[in-house]
């Protein structure tokens, strides 16, 4: 997958490995031939296909095939160049000079320059777009480009993300220079570099990309790729055992009980690892009970993880204890953490003045009982059971907590966006680089930022931007580890589970080599061979 490396960017996986499946015979049936399409299930819709004016993963998961950076992620989690043939780094870490790659075309035919790079930089941090990842390009002193093909980048201070904040999707000058970028049409008919282009969009029914036939990096094997809206897992999975999608993620249930047969076998490969994402359940913070930590950590103690890692995930997750999996070297094991206890959150609740003074089994607190909605998302059970096992949790300790189910668009517009919503239950990618600045930071707390919670924490805020300063590691480590202990203590979200990944494919689909970066980082390598295509 093509460009934006950046927080709710795409699923950068480690510890993947296929499930055991049968071998097949090299032979002429395996040889890499042009044709076909992958069908791909998603439970949600785009909304706006610039990439930097989305904060949903399926926008960036669409844009990441149209769109490339000066740099990506390759499939070991190296920084190696895209659009930039290389890239040199000062001694001093201060600047960096991108080489670019001669010949690449925008898809309308216009050659790419070193023009696009400096319009990019000025158009994200111009105030008047609104975009969650300016705060990436807020240290850099100047950009320029002394010829087409060279574009260098001078920061004022060391900033620890810089190289790989310029995985950043590069837009075209010539078609967005001197236009209000929140109007432009190529929110909705995008104009890319990378290796497909945009066919047809049907709002809330499909996306359909073309192979670029003249794409820098050689024709994709596939014609296309068709993403299908399908909000509905046991649609999805039905539409899969059908042949109409070829590719999608299975639940916990379908992974361990539904797949096991031969039929299903024969057909189709299975993956698992462990995901760089994690579940949350989030609060607001401006909205009361939750501007009181005593309410945020006693709901923390009435929540048992390992309840829900069994019963929903069936135990394809790991617990979730900060904003890091427990593999990664950032993970700070020492937070405090909340195992189930229904009588110190009781107490906890006691102590912040609530207590069931009518004997209806909620508490109330200055006449008003202690009550709430959380909202999560359509198409995603394993969110919506969650808030169910949480539900009769909070029940136990006298909260009433009701559950509204939203679809895709509509929850990030409407809800997320507007921080109308008393409780999320959502998840977040984790990135490779460990700064947190663009979702912890106060400053990212207004409308369109992605701070949903409201979090404001001036040492917090002090760490992140030290963090982003520092370049050792050592050093940086204990920043962050910090940061995950006042995370942990402040409760603005409870950290739930880092789930295992589970994807499955048509087997007629070849290319496809599991590595640190998980299966999709090499999409256009994938090839169906002729006897076997469909479309």
């Amino acid at each position: 997958m093509r460009a934006f490396l950046s927080i709710i960017f795409f699923m950068l996986l480690l510890g993947c490995k296929a499930e055991k499946v049968e071998k097949r015979a090299v032979s002429s049936v395996d040889s890499k031939d042009y044709g076909d399409k992958l069908i791909e299930g998603t439970i949600g819709d785009a909304s706006n296909l610039i990439p930097f004016l989305a904060s949903d993963s399926a926008s960036h998961q669409v844009a990441g095939l149209i769109y490339n950076g000066l740099v990506k992620y390759d499939e070991n989690l190296n920084i190696v160049g895209d659009l930039a043939e290389s890239f040199d780094i000062s001694q001093d870490g201060l600047k960096i000079t991108f080489k670019l790659r001669k010949g690449v075309k925008w898809h309308d035919g216009k050659e790419f320059t070193s023009d696009d790079c400096v319009f990019t930089y000025k158009i994200i941090t111009d105030p008047d777009t609104p975009t969650p990842y300016s705060g990436d390009f807020l240290t850099v002193k100047k950009v320029y480009n002394p010829d087409k093909y060279t574009f260098v980048v001078e920061y004022k201070e060391p900033f620890a993300p810089a190289l790989s904040s310029w995985g950043v999707s590069i837009v075209p000058k010539h078609l967005l220079e001197g236009k209000d970028i929140t109007k432009s049409e190529l929110a909705r008919k995008p104009v890319g570099t990378g290796p497909y282009i945009l066919k047809e969009w049907i709002a809330g029914d499909k996306i359909e990309l073309q192979a670029n036939e003249n794409y820098f990096e050689g024709r994709p094997y596939l014609n296309g790729e068709v993403f299908r809206v399908i909000p509905d897992t046991a649609t999805m999975f039905f539409e899969l055992k059908s042949g109409n999608i070829d590719f999608t993620s299975l639940t916990p249930l379908q992974y361990e009980r539904q797949t096991n047969d031969e039929s299903f076998k024969n057909r189709f490969n299975k993956y698992r690892y462990l995901a760089f994402a994690y579940t949350y359940f989030g609060f607001n913070l401006n909205r009361k009970p939750f501007d009181d930590k005593r309410v945020r950590k006693a709901i923390a103690y009435a929540i048992d993880k390992k309840e829900i890692i069994k019963g929903v995930l069936l135990g394809h997750g790991e617990e979730a204890t900060g904003p890091y999996k427990p593999d990664v070297y950032w993970y700070n094991p020492n937070v405090e953490r909340y195992g189930l206890n229904i009588e110190k959150a009781k107490n906890i609740l006691k102590s912040a003045g609530f207590e069931d003074r009518d004997g209806d089994g909620i508490l109330e607190k200055d006449g008003k009982p202690l009550r709430f909605t959380v909202l999560t998302n359509q198409g995603n059970d394993a969110r919506i059971k969650t808030a169910e096992i949480i539900q009769r949790r909070l029940k136990n300790i006298g909260i009433d907590m009701k559950i509204l189910v939203l679809e895709w668009a509509v929850f990030i517009k409407e809800f997320i966006s507007k921080r109308n919503f008393d409780a999320i239950i959502l998840g977040w990618t984790i990135p490779q680089d460990p700064d947190l600045y663009d979702i912890w930071h106060s400053s990212k707390a207004e409308k369109g930022g992605l701070n949903h919670y409201s979090y404001k924490n001036d040492e917090v805020d002090r760490l992140l931007i030290e963090g982003r300063k520092t370049i050792d590691k050592k050093k940086r480590k204990k920043i962050y580890d910090r940061i995950q202990e006042i995370l942990a203590d402040d409760v603005p979200c409870v950290f739930l589970y880092v789930p295992y990944a589970l994807p499955v494919i048509d087997k007629r689909f070849r290319g496809i080599e599991p590595k640190p970066a998980g299966i999709t980082y090499n999409k256009e390598k994938w090839y169906v061979p002729k006897i076997e295509q469909r479309y």
